[in-house]
């Protein structure tokens, strides 16, 4: 591999390109109207123009994409995450025009990305599934009828589906008609697939995902688990490494049941193997992301192992240079997502200009961004403004490193998430790692925003105060103004003394 273009934006094009550098691979970014003077377009050797600043017109544009890579002479494109990264179509395209996707094969991607087809395959390889449909329902009244069998609550999913659109959780029969619409709208909009399945809805779980790693020589490793559990409406807030609930035993059996599913499909190169974790540490399949997760580096802290690097290594035709038993598991890692969003406001996204921005690295630290001062956040893409990724050797260090960083944290122009991230770092159900995927929404959003509203209120009370005194000052300061004519008073004295309120 010579020459990589990354087809994507923002921090995970900075991140491939890092990894890229390291290797000797020169790179090529591409850019919307937007992106023209992006950090990540500075970084690559060479940058090119693709489209308007909406995604579709843009980064979703495939055979512009496929025309810039002929064009740098780039012989392989990395797709990151979102966007292109797991559409089948596009690793075909690179494919049959001669260039290497990074990432596992078309085939592959069609096969796990249906979450019915992944089911299946689950199922033929001895990896435990949630009761339910096999393949995709046509009817309402079939997905009654699956539900009798099976018993309410159940949750009806989009079959191309992810990050929680086409999901809705129906606790009974009359229920279901405006439910299955309704997905179906939300699945058709999303993915342009509104097929359906349904499965047991399991109450209150953990959502456990494994790293996989696996060359084109039929070779699989799994570099431990995540627990994405610190979850709001189906998209994850806050990662960690190693779980607080799996023990030894448990990450051997669910790390051989990620690599099996892997193998079974014919997948290469790097994914992530989900599952749901039930209260009496049941484990089920749930999907399978055929692509590098938001959530990596935290993997990497632990391990060691720069998946990116590895990533590139495996898409240039190299054997994994280490097997299972060389992976080393180190101390305990956590990713806090800085979104440019405002809490109080139903965590509507923060539009603006980024007008300062500072922040304290280094001891445990790293930072992971495509955003620098002075940039905006746009309507256009993703609010997320960098990764906090904190490691220590034990959990209560890693914490405490990840609360230091938060409070350093400083922007200003849009409002962030990082006082909402710090309110459940505190919260003792984190600190004691007694959270499920529901916490958030079933208890401490509605702490979260009592709280806030309590703040609200004392600091409109300091407000008044200060207020008042301001302008008790004002007219204290002009009244000895006035006076300073008869006496010694100068007006440099005064403004010395009353500088402080005006």
């Amino acid at each position: 591999m010579n020459k990589l273009l990354i087809a994507n934006r923002g921090e995970i094009a900075v991140r491939i390109i890092t990894s890229a550098k390291e290797l000797g691979i020169k790179t090529v970014a591409v850019f919307s109207d937007f992106d023209r003077y992006s950090l990540y377009t500075k970084l690559a050797d060479e940058a090119y123009h693709i489209g308007e600043s909406p995604a579709s017109k843009s980064y979703l544009n495939a055979d512009k994409i496929i025309e810039v890579a002929k064009k740098s002479n780039a012989d392989a494109i990395h797709p990151g995450y979102g966007f292109l990264s797991e559409r089948g179509f596009f690793a075909k395209m690179c494919n049959d025009n001669g260039i290497k996707f990074v990432g596992p094969p078309h085939t592959a991607i069609e096969n796990l990305g249906s979450k019915t087809k992944a089911k299946e395959l689950a199922l033929k390889n001895n990896v435990p599934v949630v009761p339910g449909t096999e393949k995709t329902i046509q009817s309402i009244n079939e997905a009654n009828k699956i539900a009798l069998q099976i018993g309410y609550p159940i949750m009806i999913k989009a079959s191309a589906g992810g990050g929680g659109k086409g999901m809705r959780v129906i606790y009974s029969e009359n229920e279901i008609e405006s439910s299955m619409r309704m997905a179906q709208n939300e699945a058709r909009s999303a993915f342009g697939d509104d097929s359906l399945f349904v499965e047991k809805y399991v109450d209150a779980p953990r959502h456990i995902e494994f790293q996989i790693l696996a060359d084109e020589y039929g070779n699989a490793v799994h570099l431990g688990e995540r627990e994405c559990s610190m979850q709001r409406r189906h998209q994850k807030v806050i990662e960690e490494t190693p779980s607080t609930v799996i023990d030894e035993n448990l990450r051997i059996e669910m790390g051989e049941c990620a690599k099996r599913i892997a193998l079974a499909s014919g997948y290469c190169n790097a994914g992530t193997v989900e599952f749901m974790l039930d209260k009496n540490k049941n484990f089920y399949f749930l999907e399978v992301n055929t692509r590098l997760q938001v959530e990596h580096p935290i993997t990497e802290m632990r391990t060691g192992i720069d998946l990116v690097r590895e990533q590139l290594k495996i898409a240039s035709g190299e054997k994994l240079s280490f097997s299972q038993e060389d992976i080393q598991f180190k101390g305990h890692s956590i990713e806090c997502r800085i979104n440019a969003e405002d809490p109080d406001n139903n965590f509507m996204p923060s539009i603006g200009k980024i007008g300062y921005l500072n922040k304290v690295l280094g001891n445990g630290i790293r930072e992971d961004t495509g955003i620098e001062q002075g940039n905006e956040i746009s309507v256009f893409y993703d609010s997320m403004i960098s990764k906090l990724i904190s490691f220590g050797a034990t959990r209560e260090i890693a914490i405490n490193k990840m609360m230091r960083a938060l409070r350093d944290y400083k922007i200003h122009g849009v409002k962030t998430n990082i006082n909402f991230h710090l309110a459940l770092l505190e919260s003792k159900e984190f600190l004691s790692g007694n959270y499920d995927t529901q916490f958030i929404e079933r208890k401490f959003l509605s702490e979260y925003i009592e709280k806030e509203k309590i703040v609200d209120e004392k600091l409109e009370a300091a407000i008044a105060v200060s207020s008042a005194l301001f302008k008790e000052k004002q007219n204290e300061y002009s009244n000895q103004k006035q006076k300073s004519a008869k006496t010694n008073y100068s007006s440099k004295w005064l403004s010395k003394k009353y500088d402080g309120y005006r």
